[in-house]
């Protein structure tokens, strides 16, 4: 690895990490000594990138600081690619437009020699089978989801039961033909999971649900971390 991508690599794993980052770890990570990270690191200071330290705690990077946009790796960029190229194959039409669009602008702003890596990637979408049909706006479902609003659906489960209900729209999930909306259920008073195309109507509701998105979804993921697994409404 060339020493400016190192240390280009040391500000992408200060940054993404939440808690300080031992010099053994930067170390481990970029595979060289700990002599070598104490000298890029006192470099990277000495650029007056915003870097503290304490001995024994570790190394963490001021949270305002912002880089020049798009300075990615090959790696990265395939990631970056192949993830789109999913989503323009998975998601709804307003997502996967989305994500054509992403792969356009990464092509228009990155340097001439890592083009190839977006036009000819190493990696791949294999083929998917079509998704079933969806009974609610997608598209919508994703923007109550951030607002925090709740919706109310007619549901049809395996048994052709059907029930209505007001359900916590929490996280749009993708099996191999469906997409699953994660929600609690004011019904079942529990999380439930939603086949997207057993939804048969939904009313979108300018009420709040019970808890902000983001403790609603940590609450989501503590259910899932329980052991009791994805619950079929």
């Amino acid at each position: 690895m060339r020493r400016a991508d190192r240390l280009f690599q040391i500000i992408q794993v200060l940054r993404r990490s939440r808690r300080p980052v031992s010099s053994s770890q930067l170390a481990e990570e970029l595979e060289v000594s700990q002599r070598s990270v104490y000298r890029d690191i006192a470099d990277l200071i000495g650029q007056r990138v915003p870097i503290r330290g304490e001995a024994g705690i570790g190394y963490v990077l001021d949270r305002d600081f912002d880089m020049p946009p798009l300075m990615l790796t090959p790696d990265e960029l395939e990631a970056a690619v192949l993830g789109a190229q999913w989503v323009a194959d998975r998601g709804d039409a307003v997502l996967a437009c989305a994500a054509r669009d992403l792969i356009s602008k990464i092509a228009s702003v990155v340097p001439e020699r890592l083009r190839p890596f977006i036009a000819e990637p190493s990696v791949g979408v294999p083929t998917s089978q079509a998704l079933a049909a969806d009974g609610l706006d997608i598209a919508r479902t994703r923007s109550w989801i951030r607002s925090g609003q709740k919706i109310r659906i007619r549901y049809r489960d395996e048994q052709s039961r059907e029930t209505e209900r007001t359900i916590w729209p929490t996280i749009i999930g993708y099996a191999e033909t469906v997409r699953l909306l994660a929600a609690w259920c004011e019904l079942r008073q529990g999380f439930r999971h939603f086949r997207t195309d057993r939804i048969l109507a939904a009313e979108f509701l300018e009420e709040p649900s019970g808890y902000r998105p983001r403790e609603l979804r940590a609450r989501w993921r503590r259910f899932m971390e329980s052991g009791r697994g994805i619950r079929l409404a």
